[in-house]
């Protein structure tokens, strides 16, 4: 890996192009490195991820919005629709727009924290839509997939976005547009256009993911995704983007991040270095943001200690800053402690989680949101007796650049109202790499073939896991089919709106 420094250069410098972060990020996507065969394994592993919280979502509202907007827009070659007949084909920004609606909907698929948050699998829906739509076969989707995972890490890893109020898909663009240039074997310059105007159009506030949580969540990678198509088609067309990006006095560091002052670094392979980033990622056992996932793990231990869950009288979990801030108290979003709140909203508060993962002593993607569990008088009483604290120790775990120590889990202290005191803690949740029961291709295939079963025959759930478990060597024609259909979708998909 070659550190970068990223700061920010008055205009009068007219600093070089080769010396700017887009074009360093441009640089590794268009590079030729070799693809290792066990981050190809794990692509396979997060393809299939995607696919089965898609599946899991398909009827949900918004996701059958964003495909009734798709289906306005029938294009061939195309792109295939999760769901719909494998006959029909949407120009592909649109099927990458309803695809990734459909798997960021549940917020059920795999993870990064570091300096920043995300969920790299959203890069996966835009690159199949465009390799689809442009004939590549599986080998060029791997390297393209590959890459982005390493652009929006390496990202994520060194550039803070939340700090500034700034939504993490403010990543994905610029990943997004890195892999696709991969994917088409796209001149370093033109991918380099295509980053800069990706980012310009996707820094977006972080509101929408704070206090009454939206449906909107699940939109914003897949309006980050579809933007950055255009941008690539525009980029192709010969047009040209923001420069420096980053770096420019008016440019993203200067006016939305750190300032003027402001100096990152940015760690990146160098050239023909394999892109492994994807092995740094996690996906989600539970339906839940990342961050409680160990939680809700921990949970599961926790509770054996407790003999009666009416005589805890607080609960104080110590965790890190991230989480403190985010799906703690710490955020100061009474949303949090709303009974009636948002699924979106229930799924971002740590102490309602918690709350039911001690009462029930696991969690459903579906019956731990239900309103009526949601109003369950004894568990708002729970749920309102829940703290967290920001905590030094598990601070600089969570931030540690060793993989080993890095950690999104935390300190439980349950006080029970006779004043004995039950405590134990977690580093992290158990289908994490280094957790007590890692996630491998099994546990992928197995989460797929659980949450498609309502929506998805056995005959399409099993062509579809042919395909994907040979993703590496299918040719244009056979990866033009993958996906999968779900019976009378398109009938039940809603109408209204502009289209």
């Amino acid at each position: 890996m070659i550190e970068h420094e990223v700061r920010v250069h008055p205009s009068a410098a007219d600093l070089p192009r080769a010396e700017q972060l887009a074009w360093k990020l441009a640089a590794l996507a268009t590079d030729p490195a070799p693809v290792d065969d066990d981050v190809a394994e794990m692509v396979v592993n997060r393809l299939i991820d995607d696919a089965a919280v898609a599946a899991a979502a398909l009827t949900r509202p918004p996701v059958a919005n964003a495909r009734a907007q798709a289906l306005r827009h029938p294009y061939t070659p195309g792109a295939s629709l999760f769901g719909c007949a494998r006959s029909t084909r949407v120009s592909p920004e649109w099927a990458a727009w309803a695809n990734s609606v459909a798997v960021r909907d549940l917020d059920y698929h795999d993870t990064f924290l570091g300096a920043e948050y995300s969920h790299p699998g959203d890069n996966i829906p835009p690159l199949l839509a465009v390799a689809q739509h442009r004939h590549r076969g599986g080998a060029d989707l791997v390297r393209a997939v590959a890459t982005a995972y390493e652009v929006q890490v390496d990202l994520a890893r060194s550039i803070s976005l939340h700090a500034h109020g700034i939504d993490h898909v403010a990543h994905l663009g610029p990943s997004v547009a890195a892999g696709l240039g991969a994917l088409l074997g796209l001149p370093t310059e033109v991918v380099f256009q295509a980053i800069g105007q990706a980012l310009h159009t996707t820094t977006a506030t972080r509101q929408s993911r704070k206090g009454e949580i939206s449906s909107w969540k699940a939109y914003a990678p897949a309006f980050a995704g579809k933007v950055a198509i255009e941008a690539v088609d525009r980029a192709m067309r010969g047009e040209r983007s923001p420069a420096p990006i980053y770096e420019g006095e008016d440019g993203v560091v200067a006016v939305l991040l750190d300032g003027p002052e402001a100096c990152y670094h940015v760690a990146l392979p160098g050239p023909g270095e394999a892109r492994r980033a994807i092995l740094e990622t996690y996906t989600k056992e539970h339906a839940a943001e990342y961050q409680a996932q160990a939680f809700i793990d921990l949970a599961r231990r926790l509770r054996r200690s407790i003999p009666d869950l009416q005589r805890v009288r607080a609960i104080t979990i110590h965790t890190s800053h991230h989480t403190h801030h985010v799906i703690g108290t710490g955020a100061n979003d009474p949303q949090k402690l709303d009974p009636t709140a948002s699924r979106e909203t229930l799924d971002h508060s740590l102490m309602y989680i918690l709350a039911v993962a001690l009462e029930d002593g696991a969690w459903d993607w579906q019956e731990s949101y239900a309103p009526e569990r949601a109003g369950r008088p004894e568990t708002v009483a729970l749920w309102h007796r829940i703290t967290t604290a920001e905590d030094p120790v598990w601070n600089r775990r969570y931030l540690s650049a060793d993989p080993r120590e890095r950690a999104f889990g935390g300190r439980v202290v349950v006080e029970l109202e006779e004043g004995g005191v039950i405590e134990d803690e977690i580093a992290v949740a158990d289908a994490h790499p280094l957790g007590a029961r890692p996630f491998g291709r099994a546990e992928y295939i197995a989460k797929f073939q659980d949450l498609a079963k309502d929506t998805v025959a056995e005959v399409e759930r099993e062509s579809f896991l042919e395909l994907a478990t040979r993703l590496p060597s299918l040719g244009a024609a056979e990866l033009a089919t993958l996906t999968f259909t779900a019976a009378d979708l398109e009938a039940r998909t809603p109408g209204g709106g502009l289209f």
